[in-house]
């Protein structure tokens, strides 16, 4: 859906985008990672066409940004990271303008603006102007917004920041559902990384270059190791194992290379393990591995 080669924008002497390349496949979850200054707004933008870019290729859904631009926005929803939603018109009439960009009226719009409600589930909201919806309400109405052409690829410009647990989950699951009955890809930012370990592929930028890509497993494989939460132990079994340890609440955190340490001390040890689990490490120490931050920070 997208392929980008060599891609680099600069703002003056800044190199916002220093030849990165990366490919979307159809219909995957596609997270994008960095700080805040890493690149990711200006990527974003270019492939959006909203930004010209200095060198390289784009394409999205197998075409040339620099040969059918308009082609190309036809395919596209974006949820920006802020709303852009007019404060003062109603809920409808934000949606109706948009349909209108794209040519989708009379009979065609009222079509889609109930298929939409009934996704999003916003009807008692819709002659409310969007200035008295609340942040989760809105965040809906964006994501109608981005909806309204039946795009092929939606951005989500970290979609669910600030927004509570009930409303990250039922948009998540929006998410989830047109993906499966339309194939629709979703390329994400975000801040949550539990939104990105459930990625089919991650790419974590810096400084406006790629710096690692992956599956989440593949990222974390690579970057860090596993956990192994001992309980029900006194300090002097865990020192046997020979390996780094820190006391949590309720017993000690052991740290092993990968899954395959972790077995083998399991079975040379096994009146130790009496009570334990063991958890892969997290996106979030991916993240801190590989920049030195963590994601949110500014750059």
């Amino acid at each position: 859906m997208i392929l980008i080669e060599h891609l680099s924008k600069y703002y003056g002497k800044v190199k916002a985008v220093d030849d990165i390349s990366f490919k979307v496949k159809k219909g995957e979850l596609f997270a994008f990672l960095g700080v805040n200054g890493a690149g990711k707004s200006t990527t974003i933008g270019v492939i959006s066409a909203s930004h010209k870019k200095d060198t390289g290729k784009v394409f999205v859904g197998g075409i040339d940004i620099d040969a059918n631009t308009e082609a190309i926005k036809r395919d596209i929803g974006v949820v920006f990271q802020n709303s852009v939603l007019d404060k003062a018109l109603s809920v409808k009439a934000n949606l109706e303008n948009r349909a209108a960009l794209y040519g989708i009226g009379g009979a065609a719009f009222k079509k889609r603006l109930n298929e939409l409600i009934a996704l999003l589930d916003f009807a008692d909201i819709l002659n409310r102007p969007v200035g008295k919806l609340s942040g989760g309400q809105r965040r809906r109405i964006d994501i109608a917004r981005a909806l309204i052409h039946s795009p092929k690829l939606l951005i989500l410009d970290e979609p669910t920041t600030g927004l509570d647990p009930q409303t990250r989950t039922m948009l998540w699951e929006v998410i989830e559902r047109l993906r499966k009955e339309t194939d629709m890809t979703v390329l994400l930012t975000t801040h949550y990384m539990e939104e990105a370990a459930n990625a089919d592929n991650v790419v974590i930028i810096d400084g406006g270059k790629i710096i690692a890509e992956g599956t989440p497993l593949e990222l974390k494989n690579k970057y860090t190791g596993d956990f192994i939460s001992l309980y029900n132990v006194s300090e002097s079994e865990v020192e046997l194992l020979g390996k780094p340890y820190e006391k949590i609440a309720d017993g000690y955190k052991i740290c092993v290379k990968d899954t395959n340490e972790a077995t083998n001390l399991i079975i040379g040890y096994p009146q130790i393990f009496r009570d334990y689990e063991i958890i892969k490490g997290r996106m979030d120490d991916v993240f801190l591995s590989v920049t030195g931050k963590r994601l949110g920070e500014n750059k």
